[in-house]
């Protein structure tokens, strides 16, 4: 039996009763891997991809492939975390357009011009996942990630996407107007009756299905806004509708944040951005050429030192385009080159510190300590051999590091966040039973510069 054929088959049959992001993001990597019996398993590359498919598409999925196949089929969904390791993750525990409303929304901000990588694809999916089913998926939403990553073109993308394919009215604001909507309105009450004001407040705020509000770490500029946002928000997710956040820190870390709204954020679902990998910041940058037709302008060398340069954001990234080309011109229109884009960024970057990646160093470290290759380290091989010392780097990264489970995981090839938790449990509790394997531990600790 050709699995493939059968899942090509099944593709092509469902792709027409979709729009092409959501065929794109939600069963193009799908793998069927195993059809027996009454039971189809298909290996999907997120646990995001397992939820969604579970709660939202099986019907659509079941009904297609009795039609295809002439059985019945019971259909399970897997990542490759639970083949590798014979576990299974649990989905649950991931914690109508209005001509005459002004949502906020930038419409050039969409799913289909966000370019996805590793650094911000768990991000990206989840996102498409709210916008599919506002207020049912992942309520609230916490984007979080440093200034110039794609956090606001993220939240314009679920709105665009959530105003075109249903008829919910959805807002757009970033946290200071929210403040300053509702410092007028206090100002107001200390002229008389302010009635009026509240109640247009209240109706902006909360008559809507979606609310986006960009940037709330702002809000602790004011505790009585603080009050006002926590009673907006109970009042919205109270009657089912989808709250969208973004911060440039994760809800723990924002100070001055009330704890009952940090505990109201962190109920729903958290999804970081981290810096773009260097294979994404070269396909934003061709994509970004090629939107201003200069592609062909650009030489390789050129957009690979842009790229090399621009690890922060992608704000950064766009300057440097610019000032390049503007350089050439000044230059009585000379041809881009290396030399050229060298000379015209001299004092666009910011004096660079080279460091080796941290997490780079413990896999070099640990790989040497072990006597394996810093390859086999990042594969998929689980062999006691590798698999221990994985282990042992994943936790140094974590513990003494303090990087993130997400970013860690994207570094070790790919692993899913549950993945690096198992590993750093499990060699917190052997080292203490094992005083010989914590002593060796820390002599790779003492080895990082």
């Amino acid at each position: 039996m050709d699995l493939e054929s059968i899942w090509n088959s099944f593709l092509d049959r469902i792709k027409g009763q979709m729009n092409d992001i959501s065929y794109d993001t939600w069963f193009k990597e799908s793998k069927l891997i195993y059809l027996n019996d009454d039971k189809a398993r298909v290996l999907v590359p997120s646990i995001v991809h397992k939820k969604q498919l579970t709660d939202h598409y099986i019907d659509l999925i079941e009904e297609n492939f009795t039609e295809l196949t002439g059985t019945n089929f019971k259909f399970e969904f897997c990542i490759e975390e639970e083949l590798e390791s014979n576990i299974v993750i649990d989905t649950n525990e991931i914690g109508v357009p209005n001509d005459h409303f002004d949502s906020g929304l930038k419409p050039e901000y969409n799913f289909g011009n966000f370019i996805v990588g590793n650094s911000n694809k768990f991000a990206a999916t989840s996102a498409l996942a709210v916008a599919e089913q506002p207020g049912n998926m992942y309520n609230p939403f916490f984007i979080y990630g440093s200034s110039g990553l794609g956090k606001t073109h993220l939240m314009h993308a679920i709105g665009n996407y959530i105003k075109e394919n249903s008829n919910k009215k959805v807002l757009y604001i970033p946290c200071n107007k929210f403040v300053d909507d509702f410092i007028e309105i206090c100002r107001k009450n200390s002229n008389g009756d302010n009635r009026e004001a509240v109640r247009e407040f209240k109706d902006k705020y909360r008559d809507v299905d979606v609310l986006i509000i960009d940037d709330i770490q702002n809000i602790v500029t004011s505790v009585f806004a603080q009050q006002e946002f926590f009673n907006t928000f109970n009042e919205l997710y109270n009657n089912n509708k989808q709250i969208i956040i973004s911060s440039d820190r994760s809800p723990e870390d924002i100070k001055k944040l009330e704890d009952r709204l940090k505990t109201r954020f962190k109920q729903g679902l958290q999804a970081d951005i981290l810096p773009p990998e260097f294979e994404l910041r070269m396909n934003i940058l061709n994509k970004k050429l090629e939107q201003q037709g200069l592609l062909d302008e650009f030489p390789e060398d050129v957009k690979e030192y842009i790229a090399s340069n621009c690890a922060g954001d992608i704000r950064t990234l766009e300057g440097a385009i610019v000032r390049v080309y503007a350089y050439s011109a000044c230059m009585s229109g000379e041809d881009i080159t290396f030399d050229l884009a060298v000379e015209a960024l001299k004092d666009h970057f910011a004096v660079r510190v080279v460091a080796k990646n941290k997490i780079d160093q413990v896999i070099q470290l640990v790989s040497e300590n072990y006597n394996i290759s810093p390859e086999d380290l990042t594969s998929k091989k689980k062999t006691n051999n590798i698999a221990i010392p994985r282990q042992i780097a994943m936790y140094i990264c974590r513990v003494y590091l303090e990087e993130n489970l997400t970013k860690i995981g994207i570094e070790f090839g790919g692993k899913n966040h549950t993945t690096v938790m198992h590993a750093v449990e499990k060699i917190k509790n052997e080292i203490l039973k094992d005083e010989a394997l914590n002593n060796e531990i820390q002599k790779i600790i003492n080895r990082i510069k």
